[in-house]
């Protein structure tokens, strides 16, 4: 594991309440719609990449949804979305695993990502993402990127922008582009991040 990168995120959620990241969002309206949109079946395998303490996976909680798995980097991240759900945390499979490293179990019907991808700058921890990505997603993958008109950096790192071409191509290998949508996220401290979200179908 980059000790670097998971040293980093552990910092950032030791240091850092929800309303002092960038990323927090109260209620996850477009990953919400993009899956609402696939019709899917209460027992539906789904991980949400990245997922640290967001509140995607208590939604989907709320909305009935039986197999959840949370994946991130940081363990302090995790630590805070188990507190935050109380007993509701036992119904949700937690994984503290840098994603370029993971090695799944079974397999997902869905894929969610919301800014993890982007931080994956240089080729092999891309090819390593998408490689899992194709052996382990058996249905649909839903990615949130920061797009061309979006921040360079966030969180002090690096990041790399992607369009619809863009990220359609390094997904193309395994994936079907089903459709792309951009939103203007407003932080907590009420700047602007411009996003790219793209549904895609396994082929």
């Amino acid at each position: 594991m980059d000790t670097k990168t998971k040293s980093h995120w552990e910092t950032v959620y030791e240091t850092k309440s929800p309303e002092q990241l960038s990323w927090t969002q109260e209620i996850p309206k477009t990953s919400l719609a993009l899956l609402r949109s696939l019709g899917l079946k209460k027992n539906a395998k789904i991980i949400d990449i990245g997922g640290g303490d967001s509140k995607f996976a208590d939604f989907l909680l709320d909305e009935g949804f039986e197999n959840i798995t949370v994946l991130d980097i940081s363990a302090k991240a995790l630590d805070k979305a188990k507190l935050r759900l109380g007993d509701k945390a036992q119904k949700i499979s937690w994984v503290a695993s840098d994603i370029t490293e993971f090695k799944p179990a079974t397999t997902f019907d869905i894929w969610h990502d919301r800014a993890t991808f982007h931080f994956l700058t240089d080729s092999d921890q891309i090819a390593k993402y998408t490689e899992t990505a194709r052996n382990f997603v058996s249905g649909y993958l839903i990615i949130g990127t920061f797009s061309d008109d979006g921040p360079t950096k966030c969180s002090g790192l690096q990041i790399r922008q992607y369009n619809e071409e863009t990220l359609a191509k390094e997904l193309e290998n395994g994936f079907d582009k089903m459709s792309c949508l951009t939103e203007d996220h407003i932080t907590p401290f009420g700047t602007t991040q411009n996003f790219l979200f793209c549904s895609f179908k396994r082929q």
